[in-house]
């Protein structure tokens, strides 16, 4: 938590954004790949937030830690506007609210701090996550894993890294179909369906208000969002069918891909409208790799969600 009489105008934006109300806002011969409009959302755009130790109850970091690959406890990549970055062009993508690419050293973490009317999907990328809440659930997960709430009429969590070496995390608030929903936690371990991305797309996250053609993985939100991952050997190549009428955001975690020919690299990410009448084909391929858990892999993570006209960044 942020000491009493220490609240400073950015940690003022953090703590109004954990609570922000929701705004009003296999291969087919049919998909269509021409008409796909995918916009590259490169790293230099996100914004970097390194907040303060003690705005979330942490000691203050250390001068020389052999275990720390940052100087600060936090180093976190911002896709969207929140907390303290402010861009009314960058606001949302569709029922896409933020998402946070959180890279937290050892031993330390995020102190108790509440969430409302947020559907809130966190895959873990290295290390373990350790969370903790007010319904008394503690659980520790690792890479390919996923941790979800729906926050609801109100929930109070803590995220740490009690290990010893760094933890990073991407992390999605996603609005929800309506306020006010029975808060309930979840999870996924990634150690259980390693090979189900292992070229090839491992299905995450689903609706748990509208499936569709009997789909439904191990997650389910309260939006109509399907959340996809990913590891790729070098060469490899992966193909999704977006559904017609349908959006999505493709975030590269690790190594390099193509989307359809377009290049993205380690913590670039694109915006995909797809064609309004008919699938569209999305080709992913592995044209880099780097050491991972799992051997030397590309790696991304996709959300896609129905069309919203007008969503997606206007500062491109």
């Amino acid at each position: 938590n942020v000491p009493p009489n220490k609240t400073t105008p950015s940690t003022q934006a953090f703590q109004k954004t954990m609570t922000m109300s929701t705004p009003t806002t296999t291969t087919t011969t049919t998909a269509s790949k021409a008409a796909t409009e995918i916009r590259v959302v490169p790293n230099k755009k996100l914004y970097v937030s390194e907040p303060e130790p003690y705005w979330f109850g942490n000691d203050e970091n250390p001068k020389d830690d052999p275990s720390w690959t940052n100087n600060n406890w936090l180093k976190s990549r911002f896709h969207f506007s929140f907390a303290e970055y402010h861009n009314y062009s960058n606001q949302d993508f569709g029922s896409l609210r933020v998402m946070n690419d959180d890279l937290v050293q050892p031993h330390r973490g995020f102190g108790t701090h509440p969430h409302a009317n947020m559907e809130i999907v966190t895959y873990v990328v290295n290390g373990k996550l350790t969370h903790q809440d007010t319904m008394g659930t503690n659980e520790s997960l690792g890479r390919g894993s996923i941790q979800f709430m729906t926050a609801g009429s109100g929930i109070r969590h803590s995220e740490f890294n009690h290990g010893d070496e760094p933890l990073r995390f991407i992390q999605t608030w996603i609005n929800p179909v309506r306020s006010g929903l029975t808060p309930n936690y979840g999870s996924y371990c990634g150690d259980d369906g390693k090979e189900d991305r292992h070229n090839k797309i491992q299905h995450l996250v689903s609706s748990a208000t509208n499936k569709k053609n009997g789909q439904e993985a191990p997650v389910q939100v309260q939006q109509d969002v399907n959340g996809y991952a990913s590891e790729l050997e070098l060469g490899q190549t992966v193909v999704h069918d977006l559904p017609a009428n349908s959006q999505a955001y493709l975030l590269c975690i690790e190594g390099d891909v193509t989307v359809n020919g377009k290049e993205l690299h380690r913590h670039d990410a694109c915006e995909i409208v797809g064609d309004q009448s008919k699938p569209s084909k999305l080709e992913i391929k592995a044209t880099g790799t780097e050491p991972t858990e799992n051997g030397d892999l590309a790696h991304f993570l996709m959300f896609t969600m129905p069309h919203v006209p007008g969503s997606g960044r206007r500062d491109l």
